[in-house]
């Protein structure tokens, strides 16, 4: 954790939900309602095609909602998109960007994510900035180096603790039930740390970095007591209530 900065657990649904998900949906709004939702901030991002009906089920609660992805461009030909103004339109607050599996399946590059996160910002969006390492990015040695090139090539000059997270995901951890040690993530996190602070001075200090990769109950508590680690983005356990809100309770204990 890091000092005065609020952390966020968020949870990506990726390609999964129907109308018959709401009621998941609706535990979690429910869920994140108390005294801790002061001390740590929720979110859900589920599929677009939920997005409307989930900031209204969400309305009386802390729990926010956001997108999984944005176009760069405000609007145009581009059949199948989702622009940043109509997520706003939806009232949905964030939009995760870059995400491994967009970087990969899309052959997205730190560019385009900064564009992303540029229009996300010009639309009030606070934007995730995802980056990580390959298995043989890690095995060869290249972690920090990845991260910091992604770091910088993604993450838009005009970010501020209030408008953007980075998110640190591992893609050799993600959905394979494969954790890096405490010491990996403390030291990616650590390096993350000093480049925003480096980068964006006060700004970057606060600025959250979560981590991401094979979070599920067992082994939340230990992955956010790390220092600089500022929540969590959830993949598969933000799919049933009772693990997303186990992973948000762990900071029942972290934040007494």
């Amino acid at each position: 954790m890091t000092p005065n900065v609020t952390p966020l657990v968020a949870g990506n649904w990726k390609m999964h939900g129907t109308r018959a998900s709401l009621d998941q949906i609706k535990a979690i709004a429910e869920g994140v309602k108390g005294p801790l939702a002061a001390k740590v901030q929720s979110l859900l991002c589920p599929p677009a095609t939920l997005l409307y009906v989930a900031t209204a089920l969400c309305d009386d609660s802390p729990l926010a909602i956001g997108a999984q992805d944005c176009h760069e461009t405000a609007s145009g030909a581009h059949t199948g998109d989702i622009s940043a103004e109509m997520i706003a339109d939806c009232f949905a607050t964030h939009v995760i960007v870059g995400h491994s599996e967009r970087r990969t399946d899309h052959e997205e590059s730190d560019a385009l994510v900064r564009a992303k996160a540029e229009i996300a910002h010009r639309n009030d969006l606070v934007a995730i900035v995802c980056i990580g390492e390959t298995e043989a990015e890690r095995k060869g040695g290249r972690t920090l180096d990845v991260l910091k090139t992604q770091l910088a090539g993604s993450v838009p000059d005009g970010a501020t603790a209030a408008n953007t997270v980075v998110a640190y995901e591992p893609v050799w951890a993600i959905g394979t039930g494969l954790t890096p040690t405490v010491a990996d993530v403390a030291e990616a996190h650590a390096f993350l740390r000093a480049e925003l602070a480096r980068r964006f001075a006060g700004e970057g200090v606060a600025m959250r970095i979560l981590y991401g990769g094979s979070v599920k109950p067992g082994n939340a508590k230990d992955l956010m007591g790390i220092d600089n680690v500022d929540g969590a983005l959830v993949g598969g356990a933000s799919l049933k209530s009772e693990d997303f809100l186990a992973i948000y309770r762990a900071y029942e204990d972290l934040t007494a």
